[in-house]
């Protein structure tokens, strides 16, 4: 826990004489067991049943932590599919939170495709079919004029961070309306299970403006809004009322805005990032984790990111993201802005981004100078990505298009007439979307290319040898940022910030798998702890720290003092107040 204050009207964390912590109930019986995050379920001990009015409610032998993880791991291992395996998990989250976070702790490797991409994409798409439990909150175009009375019905006092989505943009899928809760639940989830924020302290976030999604506005089971969304000045009336609603519920919250489409995501940044602590995912998460993958690709290789020239598929927010991550990591190799933007070639579903062409705004510092291209052979208004990579003589190759099997045979080739050892990584995800099967991508370069992925794939045999694919996953990232941010109660979520969480996944791999992009996804906590401890560090520098007790530490007391503070999922003895 961050704190021992009161964090729910049901109950209180508070210590004892001996420092030890305890939870005070305000409720008992059956009703307790109702609040997954009191509910031990078989494991209350005997003097527990008999304080809290559980006796002959549970099954006679108190069982422990560890006998519940079994009996929930086989019961997990029996379900038929993936998605049916998140539905288990999503339902032991709502009976249990701390015998959840202790299964999805132990196997975490296991079970981070299933609660988080691949699987949470049709858990998107099935969310009205599959609901079963509220969990989280839902500002919605029929009450967002009473969001403060509705956020008050909340039962969390506490909380310090919120992933709220508008659902516009969810993964590769597109426009998902009331669904994309899903996918605020299962970050948070990350920010748990890997990130050490206590999940009383967290809050997942629909902002359900409504949908252009046509058939879910026909579907009698849309559980959503059934109207065309929300533009213009309406949708950021109803943001500005529920930052509004948040600053004065919870004024020590940051939010992770998530999952908005690219028309939106920049101008949300922008408008409330200076307003309260906020980032978003998508742009500065994928931008972050690229730019680490990128920089180990360049470790194994023996060169430097300022050696590359860099093409970036996909110009969405993810897209953008990692065009500016890449830009600043090449400045800060030396190279002014101008030669640093000479090194990117960002291409959108028209081709290459250049100047003179109509574009959104956020689009225009990538835009290539005439002169730059004057020499360029190509057919059409713009080059498109193969007449882009063999003009620009690209080494480094990145896919966040969404677009599946755009990295074809002869587009990974053209990279091998490159570079030795081309850079190659198809980031789009769910699997369904990726530009490329890693195991292609290694058999038409006969090996020698360096890949990795948005999505989980597993190692690749390729003539004796096996090559393991590092998964570019923002959560190497953002829970370490988040828990970070919270810690220091940084009054800003930085750029500085952003692009130290990205030097410290690198400093990591380089030092626990220096050949390899990424760490293994099992690492996820450690990571996280040492991504926490880098970025509240440069919180300090950037003087954005709040917490008036981390400016005499130095880095080994920064490092414990995120250790004592990342939580563990146990359980807790009750105490009933006397």
């Amino acid at each position: 826990m961050l704190s021992d204050m009161s964090v729910s009207r049901y109950y209180d964390v508070k210590r004892d004489a001996k420092g030890e912590r305890f939870l005070q109930p305000y409720i008992n019986g059956f009703s307790l067991m109702g609040l997954p995050l009191l509910n031990k379920e078989s494991a209350f001990t005997r003097e527990e049943r008999r304080l809290l009015g559980l006796e002959g409610l549970l099954p006679p032998n108190v069982s422990t932590l560890e006998e519940q993880k079994e009996r929930g791991y086989r019961r997990y291992r029996l379900q038929s599919s993936d998605l049916e395996k998140h539905i288990f998990l999503r339902t032991l989250q709502d009976r249990n939170e701390v015998l959840f976070y202790a299964l999805l702790s132990e196997h975490l490797a296991e079970m981070l495709p299933i609660l988080y991409t691949p699987t949470v994409g049709e858990a998107v798409q099935q969310f009205s079919a599959i609901y079963r439990f509220p969990r989280g909150f839902t500002a919605s175009t029929y009450d967002i004029d009473r969001v403060d009375q509705t956020l008050g019905n909340v039962p969390l006092d506490e909380v310090r961070l919120i992933v709220a989505t508008d659902s516009s943009a969810i993964l590769g899928i597109g426009d998902q309306g009331f669904g994309g809760l899903a996918i605020s639940i299962g970050k948070l989830s990350l920010y748990t299970a890997a990130g050490g924020i206590g999940p009383d302290k967290t809050l997942a976030v629909g902002l359900d403006v409504g949908t252009n999604r046509e058939d879910l506005i026909s579907d009698p089971l849309y559980m959503g809004a059934k109207h065309r969304r929300l533009t213009g000045e309406a949708y950021f009336q109803f943001l500005d009322k529920f930052v509004a609603a948040v600053q004065k519920r919870y004024p020590k919250a940051l939010i992770q805005w998530e999952d908005f489409g690219k028309d939106t995501a920049f101008a949300v940044l922008g408008r409330y990032r200076k307003r309260l602590p906020s980032f978003n995912d998508d742009i500065q998460g994928t931008g972050a984790v690229t730019l680490a993958g990128v920089l180990s690709a360049c470790r194994i290789k023996s060169e430097k990111l300022s050696d590359q020239r860099i093409i970036v598929y996909g110009a969405g927010a993810g897209g953008a993201g990692v065009a500016w991550a890449l830009k600043e990591g090449l400045k800060q190799q030396g190279l002014s802005e101008e030669e640093a933007l000479a090194r990117l070639f960002v291409l959108d579903s028209k081709g290459l981004l250049m100047q003179g062409r109509r574009m959104e705004a956020y689009k225009e510092i990538y835009a290539q100078k005439p002169e730059a291209i004057a020499q360029w052979s190509f057919s059409g208004s713009a080059p498109g990505l193969l007449e882009t990579i063999q003009n620009s003589k690209a080494t480094v190759l990145l896919g966040l298009s969404g677009q599946p099997d755009s990295f074809s045979e002869p587009i990974v080739k053209a990279m091998q007439a490159n570079a030795l050892r081309p850079v190659i990584f198809p980031l789009s995800n769910p699997t369904s979307s990726s530009e490329g099967l890693p195991e292609d991508v290694l058999r038409w370069t006969a090996g020698t290319a360096i890949v990795a992925a948005g999505s989980p794939f597993q190692p690749v045999e390729y003539e004796g040898r096996i090559y393991p694919v590092g998964q570019g996953n923002n959560a190497f990232v953002f829970p370490g940022l988040g828990f970070a941010a919270v810690l220091s109660r940084a009054s800003e979520v930085t750029d500085g910030m952003v692009l130290e969480a990205a030097h410290a996944l690198y400093d990591y791999t380089s030092t626990h798998h220096p050949d390899r992009v990424y760490p293994p996804v099992g690492e996820l906590r450690e990571v996280s702890r040492f991504v926490a401890t880098r970025v509240i560090r440069r919180a300090l520098q950037d003087a954005v720290a709040q917490s008036t007790n981390l400016e005499a530490l130095d880095f080994t007391g920064l490092t414990q003092f995120v250790e004592e503070r990342f939580w563990k999922p146990r359980y807790l003895p009750f105490r009933p107040a006397q």
